[in-house]
């Protein structure tokens, strides 16, 4: 077996594990805020909450200077650290006994949050581009089986071992997906060229936002998390409307999960669509298809519509992520891959953190069916931009990193 195969094998349960172990702890923690003692609901909403978005906002920030450091020093050491380190603060998390240390310890598991996105950075370096998005999509099923199992797996723990003991094994497992890096994978050596140019990171951020398709995909990137995280909070209220069963958390999560199916079926053959017929071609379809699919959700009127809508939009949106990946990984420099795949994942932490604020707004005032048709008419602007960016686009963005660097001298 050769390295590269090898690598990609072992960064695919890696991920799942990873991904499958850190949702385990979601479907509780409002549960665990409330054994720290007798506070009233209002109370446990406010730091469920605080603690839930705590994660991306530091992983916002941190995520390009991981990418940078990667660039410089090799994505296995960071692959490492944020392995180790999520499985020391999930570890943390099983002893805590306030809600303030627990805060904390949520900020700092942000700060080292990057495992999944990093692995996907790892492998598209030692990917070639022509078959970029095959590989991706198809690392992605590892991370997107483990957000179907974990929640459910977390659930059953709790009950069955108490809050403490999931946190334990959770950790336990994380840290085995570690281990498994610093034994299984190894890295090639990137040999840097000496025509290769050294980009400061005011260059690197300023094309970002000047190069019209990168910063469409850079907005298209949060606008994927938007879609999904604006009504993961509202879902269990959506389906309560929808039907009269009293076993409402279990339809929920049945319901949410079918947008993950929909990714596990998809997202290896969308990824391979876009290497055979280009990334924005793909792209422009799946938030078309994104569109058509999320809006009738806001006109359903028994929970088993709902749920084909789900797994019809997961689809779609199961697409987009190894799919934009792909597209950073052909436009950006090999020497700063990592970083401009930093500001990359930072733009879907964004989406993370928007997400819920944004669903929760939009149904406070008009109603949770509602966010179903801002979030399609998101989609469906993203599609016109994209459409105008690439016929704007007239110049490659490591040629316009080039042209940046001189006129910034």
């Amino acid at each position: 077996m050769n390295i590269r195969k090898r690598n990609f094998i072992i960064m695919w349960f890696a991920n799942f594990l990873v991904a499958g172990t850190m949702t385990m702890i979601m479907p509780f923690l409002s549960l665990y805020i409330d054994t720290f003692g007798d506070h009233s609901d209002a109370y446990v909403q406010k730091w469920a909450g605080l603690i839930f978005g705590a994660t991306f906002v530091t992983a916002f920030l941190m995520s390009p200077i991981w990418g940078r450091i990667a660039d410089k020093f090799g994505f296995k050491p960071i692959l490492l650290i944020n392995g180790f380190g999520i499985a020391l603060s999930v570890f943390l998390m099983g002893f805590v006994q306030s809600v303030e240390a627990f805060f904390v310890l949520r900020l700092f598991n942000g700060v080292v949050t990057g495992f999944v996105p990093t692995s996907l950075a790892f492998i598209s370096s030692q990917t070639d581009r022509h078959e970029a998005g095959k590989m991706l999509g198809t690392l992605q099923l590892g991370s997107v089986a483990g957000t179907l199992f974990g929640p459910v797996f977390g659930g059953l723990l709790a009950d069955a071992f108490g809050f403490q003991y999931t946190f334990i094994i959770t950790s336990a497992a994380v840290a085995t997906a570690a281990l498994l890096v610093l034994f299984g994978i190894q890295e090639q050596k990137r040999v840097k060229k000496k025509s290769q140019a050294n980009y400061s990171r005011k260059t690197i951020i300023s094309s970002l936002l000047r190069h019209p398709l990168m910063l469409n995909v850079l907005l298209v990137t949060a606008l994927i998390q938007i879609g999904n995280f604006s009504i993961q909070p509202l879902l269990s209220l959506y389906v309560a409307q929808l039907t009269d069963a009293k076993e409402v958390a279990f339809l929920a999560g049945l319901t949410f999960s079918a947008t993950g199916l929909g990714n596990l079926l998809f997202a290896r053959q969308w990824g391979k669509l876009g290497d055979s017929i280009g990334y924005e071609k793909v792209l422009s379809f799946l938030l078309v298809l994104s569109f058509l699919f999320i809006v009738p959700q806001a006109f359903v009127t028994s929970l088993w519509q709902l749920i084909i809508c789900r797994l019809l939009f997961g689809f779609a949106v199961g697409g987009m992520i190894p799919v934009t990946t792909a597209l950073v990984r052909r436009e950006a420099p090999i020497n700063i891959q990592g970083e401009v795949m930093g500001y990359n994942t930072s733009f879907r932490f964004l989406g993370n953190i928007i997400g819920p604020m944004f669903g929760g707004i939009i149904s406070g005032y008009i109603g949770i069916p509602a966010v179903f048709i801002v979030t399609g008419a998101l989609f469906l602007i993203a599609f016109g931009l994209l459409y105008v960016a690439r016929k704007r686009t007239t110049i490659d963005f490591e040629d316009f990193l080039k042209v940046n660097e001189q006129a910034m001298k």
